[in-house]
């Protein structure tokens, strides 16, 4: 039996009705029952949780989703579909990256009427093209509360297989997802030379760049880039745990020892923090949404953050020389560290946004006026 639904003009979505059942396994023994609307087929990783009401195409393209299964808290899901391919600054302007990345995605409510006057595909349609599964039908508040009382849970979206789980984090996901090549963006620009390490960089932190003038130049992880003549390094976000990045670490500690201004985000505040010095460790069940209040050290000034990891550096090890810049109100973890006198700085939250607000876009001009000075 088919269930036709309209799901914008011209266009018309099939759902199967007496669709084959999937299922979401937990490593716990918890397993949920769904239908099936992305591409039908199994995938494992850890099962981790955002609150985000709305930027399911930011989300499902950020790279540091890359070997995660992601639930959404909001309900509903789909209600704008997916925008075009548009490109700015040779990247694609409404994504994060040039494909999806989260292993699966599990939803409430999937709706198959889309409605946005920038919309030119369905979710589903999206997913299915990337060959990523998707499952709907799922008690979303029960998962959540699941994985807050047990931390991020290793799981698997199975069909007609059998259930067993593997950890993404055991690996360096960074290889994963980082560039191939070497890739230059606005060359004519009358900015600084920035370098980008790419752990997994958000097209974001490169637009953020660009539209402030900088000729970037993005590499991959474990590039030799101090040949060449730069600025600044920005170390972008990116999957997975910090300590499995050593050469990434010690391209950032060579930036130290070379006193070369750097601004990491995300992966890269750990990866600065360990270069360090410092220590890292996994959260029960990490920060993943656009409303995270982090606090100014030293100050009143609080400001909304959004946020997608499943790692804190541990501010206790910090060395003497350098200071906790950031703290996440809500938890008290660590969102950001400073250099007392040298020009090295780090947020654990996304100053790009994308989605989320713009409350601490303003960071990457503070960077870029300590370089330029």
């Amino acid at each position: 039996m088919l269930r036709l639904e309209v799901a914008r003009p011209g266009t018309i979505e099939i759902l199967m009705s007496t669709h084959k059942t999937c299922r979401l396994a937990l490593a716990d023994g918890l397993i949920f029952t769904a239908k099936v609307f992305g591409a039908e087929g199994s995938s494992e990783g850890e099962v981790v949780f955002n609150t985000g009401m709305v930027g399911y195409p930011e989300s499902l393209t950020d790279p540091s989703y890359s070997g995660q299964i992601l639930v959404f808290t909001y309900p509903l899901i789909g209600n704008y579909g997916v925008p075009g391919d548009e490109p700015e600054f040779g990247l694609l302007r409404h994504f994060e990256s040039d494909r999806i990345h989260a292993a699966a995605l599990i939803v409430s409510d999937y709706s198959t009427r889309h409605n946005h006057w920038h919309a030119r595909r369905s979710l589903a349609e999206w997913l299915r093209a990337g060959d990523v599964p998707a499952l709907t039908g799922i008690d979303t508040r029960a998962l959540t509360k699941r994985l807050r009382e047990k931390g991020s849970l290793l799981g698997k979206v199975v069909v007609d297989e059998d259930i067993d789980f593997v950890d993404p984090n055991r690996e360096d996901l960074t290889s994963r997802v980082t560039t191939a090549e070497p890739a230059t963006y606005n060359p004519g620009g009358e900015g600084p030379r920035i370098v980008v390490i790419d752990c997994g960089v958000k097209y974001n932190i490169l637009r953020s760049l660009i539209r402030r003038g900088c000729r970037v130049e993005r590499v991959p992880c474990g590039y030799d880039f101090f040949a060449s003549d730069f600025a600044g390094v920005v170390i972008s976000n990116g999957p997975g745990d910090p300590k499995m990045c050593p050469a990434t670490m010690a391209s950032v500690r060579r930036c130290i020892d070379e006193d070369i201004p750097v601004f990491g985000i995300c992966l890269g505040h750990q990866l600065l923090a360990r270069a360090a010095g410092a220590d890292t460790f996994k959260l029960k069940y990490g920060h993943r949404g656009q409303n995270q209040p982090c606090r100014i050290e030293g100050g009143k000034q609080c400001r909304i953050t959004s946020q997608n990891h499943g790692y804190a550096v541990d501010p206790k090890t910090l060395p003497g020389d350098w200071v906790p810049w950031f703290t996440n109100l809500n938890d008290g973890t660590n969102e950001g560290i400073r250099h007392r006198s040298r020009p090295f700085y780090s947020v654990q939250f996304h100053p790009e946004h994308a989605p989320g607000p713009v409350d601490t876009a303003y960071l990457f001009d503070d960077f870029l006026s300590r370089v330029r000075g």
